[in-house]
């Protein structure tokens, strides 16, 4: 019996974290930049902070974070 609950523990964590990995990617426009962290505001009203470079961002900026990467989006002319 102990064993069982020991791997369904075990089970059970690994389900938690591999769903934070496969996590929605978010789109929207930077709203913050404080400490390494930038807030985005998505398209449906939902705030997101994520830690991350800031380094050549601005607050307004459109960008995409894919799988805790940011990606600023390039306007077409």
């Amino acid at each position: 019996m102990k064993k069982f609950l020991i791997t369904l523990m075990a089970l059970a964590l690994v389900i938690a974290f591999s769903s934070l990995s496969l996590a929605a990617n978010i789109a929207g426009t930077i709203v913050k930049i404080d400490d390494g962290k930038i807030t985005v505001l998505g398209a449906d009203g939902q705030k997101t902070t994520v830690a991350g470079d800031a380094k050549g961002l601005r607050i307004g900026d459109r960008v995409t974070i894919e799988n805790g990467k940011i990606i600023k989006k390039r306007l077409l002319l």
